[in-house]
């Protein structure tokens, strides 16, 4: 159920009404809206008729069952879309297409720090990097781990850019997120929910990916576990399914952007390096993706990725980074955006 308030109720109005939802065996969340806010009463779906009684409470203005079994991401709770802040300055979910770049894996301190300056005068607000890397390979490179959240902090402080950075298993939350401005928690791990609900209790955004066989209300699902520990702060992250199509590593699921769009109030950004596998075609759906309504992109950006540790072919070369920026600021103006 969702309790909406009424327009100008105040702070012990609500109060009220979440002490109310706790006596009543009911986990309450309260969603800031731009004219009232709500409180989703979050438990068992057997009793939830009792919860109507608090249309009787003052302040109250209804109480709304939730159709969708994803209760605080759906769009049921929240009409207008959410924005989410990484940082101090760059809100994903606005008028702005938000940029996400780097390397797949940090390498080094020259390679972080050189990507980081480049990304980001092409354009780029947020920096991407993997200290932790899952692989499929147990043989493969498997990241720097502190020392690779040491280089992206530091790359932060040279350039001012916050960093986006994964987090692969719940004993590792803390120490990602004392570094990191951003936890993204990748395709593989996106049904880990010991690990979704830890990320929900460290009080950082996070960019959760959409697993590679994921349905659309599964992967709200996953949002679902992150938000019901508290953490409102949640992007969504197509970044391909898995089809019977071999010509790109995956199948990149322009659709799943409109579709989220009529389903949730969470940010939706799109990543076409993974998704395709080729730095080839990463422009294109960069441009599609825009077209399509992502509020952001994720994009792979090596300066020499013939010797990448990690995901080289999917990885654009600093200019051609700087050329597709160009061009997408174009696509962004006509859909009345910025880049």
């Amino acid at each position: 159920m969702i309790i909406v308030m009424k327009a100008g109720a105040g702070k012990k109005d609500r109060d009220d009404v979440v002490k109310r939802i706790k006596e009543l065996g009911y986990k309450p969340h309260i969603i800031h809206g731009t004219t009232r806010d709500v409180i989703g009463a979050i438990g068992d779906e057997r009793g939830k008729l009792v919860l109507q009684s608090l249309e009787n409470m003052h302040g109250v203005e209804n109480v709304v069952p939730i159709l969708q079994p994803y209760k605080l991401a759906s769009s049921e709770v929240k009409r207008e879309p959410s924005r989410v802040r990484v940082g101090d300055s760059v809100l994903i979910g606005g008028s702005q297409v938000v940029m996400m770049a780097g390397p797949c894996a940090v390498e080094n301190e020259t390679q972080i720090i050189e990507t980081a300056k480049m990304v980001k005068e092409a354009g780029a607000v947020i920096l991407r990097g993997g200290a932790f890397k899952p692989r499929t390979s147990p043989y493969s490179f498997q990241g720097l781990e502190e020392e690779g959240l040491k280089l992206l902090a530091k790359a932060r402080e040279l350039t001012g850019l916050p960093f986006v950075t994964e987090v692969i298993n719940p004993e590792s939350v803390d120490l990602v997120a004392d570094y990191a401005d951003m936890l993204q928690i990748g395709a593989r791990n996106s049904q880990n929910f010991a690990l979704l609900k830890k990320v929900g209790q460290c009080g950082k955004p996070v960019l959760l990916k959409r697993g590679m066989a994921m349905t659309i209300q599964e992967f709200l699902m996953s949002a679902e576990y992150i938000m019901s520990e508290g953490n409102q702060g949640v992007v969504l992250c197509e970044r391909g399914i898995r089809t019977f199509e071999t010509a790109t590593r995956n199948t990149l699921d322009l659709a799943a952007v409109p579709v989220l769009k009529t389903k949730t109030h969470l940010p939706v950004v799109i990543d076409p390096s993974h998704s395709t596998g080729n730095y080839h075609y990463v422009a294109a759906m960069c441009y599609a993706a825009v077209a399509a309504g992502a509020d952001g992109l994720i994009v792979e950006v090596h300066p020499d990725p013939e010797h990448a540790s990690s995901d080289g072919p999917q990885s654009l070369k600093p200019k051609k980074f700087e050329a597709m920026m160009q061009k997408l600021r174009l696509f962004a103006e006509a859909d009345g955006r910025t880049l």
